[in-house]
């Protein structure tokens, strides 16, 4: 006897009503529920009120830097700029900060600063070496000037010597101040800019690992362990994952390693710091001394998307956080983690057509905070 069972497409534990309601054509899928994912999914709800929009997301929360970043709202510390104008043109340089500036007043915008706690305390950069202060020093004229003509802000970088002993710092030859520099609670900027999609009708499913995506005549077709999911337009947002689905030149992952302190009874920092041109980064954080970077030490193999933290790079954060920033200080280290930017050659992030349907939003060159907000609303105005 023939068999007439119809071959399933879909796991058997999925019932009519989500194959109905998840795996119908969606009028926009975003792959990727961080800043720049719900940035651009919530800038097409809104264009599109009547619109079905979906966001997937592979982890319980954004598995790249989204939940897992410093906080910091930043644009570009001095010898950061510096180091980019050697490699990258001008014109790209400055048109880069000025996207993050406007992703920054967008979130703010968007969210309120309350929400996200917002703090403008000034961003520091710190120098070992006499020489390269000096010489950041000379510049700072010019990129007063640039970062005037941009967006508009006067005498950003100042030298701020004179507050290294009051920060309780040693063994540096001087530092420089943004005093346009914020800092922000990365969980709030997070849980509220997750409630305005879903007040907005954004829809977030979670665990969902996309395994590849299609572009068809009609529309594009992602691929997942529990099924096919349709759209008549795709964003891919994923960043340092990107070429997990996407052939995209010029785009890889760069893992950045972080600890946190135990609580630090007096602890003097406050603001954001930078060191050697970005690649280290600490704060204050509840009176716990957050410390990042050190990617520069191992570049091949940070270039990775494989979330752990490793043993050459946690011993010097370790120190320089007891023989620098911390000098003389009792503490302890109560926790570490890491997460996956997205980088090139250059920090002007990616937004173009990948395909007809499908969109690209990747490369926030570290800077996700800043510019996110606007690379997910400018990815958003591709769909049209």
């Amino acid at each position: 006897m023939r068999n007439t069972t119809s071959k399933l497409s879909f796991p058997v534990n999925l019932s009519y009503w989500e194959l109905k309601h998840y795996f119908s054509l969606a009028d926009l899928i975003v792959v990727g529920s961080g800043i720049v994912g719900l940035n651009a999914a919530i800038s097409f709800k809104k264009k599109h009120k009547n619109a079905r929009v979906l966001v997937l997301e592979r982890g319980v929360l954004p598995m790249g830097a989204s939940t897992k970043n410093a906080g910091f709202a930043c644009f570009g510390s001095p010898t950061e700029l510096i180091s980019d104008l050697k490699k990258t043109s001008e014109s790209v340089v400055w048109e880069t900060v000025k996207m993050r500036w406007d992703g920054l007043q967008l979130l703010r915008k968007n969210l309120g600063d309350k929400n996200i706690d917002f703090q403008e305390r000034g961003g520091f950069e710190l120098f070992h070496s006499k020489t390269d202060y000096e010489s950041c020093v000379s510049r700072l004229n010019y990129l007063n000037l640039q970062t005037k003509e941009y967006i508009g802000k006067s005498d950003t970088y100042t030298a701020a010597n004179h507050k290294i002993k009051m920060f309780g710092f040693e063994n540096l030859a001087g530092m420089i101040l943004n005093k346009n520099e914020g800092q922000i609670d990365t969980s709030k900027m997070f849980s509220n800019l997750l409630k305005l999609a879903q007040k907005t009708g954004v829809e977030v499913l979670n665990n969902i690992e996309v395994k590849s995506v299609k572009e068809l005549k009609t529309h594009a077709e992602l691929e997942s362990e529990i099924g096919v999911f349709k759209a008549k337009k795709i964003i891919v947002a994923i960043n340092g994952f990107a070429k997990d689905l996407l052939k995209i030149k010029d785009a890889e992952p760069a893992r950045a390693q972080v600890l946190i302190t135990k609580p630090i009874p007096g602890l003097k920092v406050k603001g954001t710091f930078h060191y050697d041109e970005g690649f280290y980064y600490f704060r204050n954080i509840d009176n716990r001394l957050l410390f990042g970077g050190g990617r520069n030490l191992d570049l091949q193999n940070e270039t990775t998307t494989e979330l752990k933290v490793t043993s050459k790079i946690q011993k010097r954060l370790e120190s320089l956080l007891k023989t620098v920033i911390l000098p003389g200080q009792k503490l302890e280290i109560e926790h570490r983690w890491a997460g996956i930017m997205g980088v090139g050659s250059e920090k002007k992030p990616i937004i173009k057509n990948y395909s007809e349907n499908i969109i690209c939003a990747v490369r926030m060159g570290g800077m996700g905070v800043a510019i996110g907000s606007l690379v997910g609303k400018q990815a958003a105005e591709l769909t049209d």
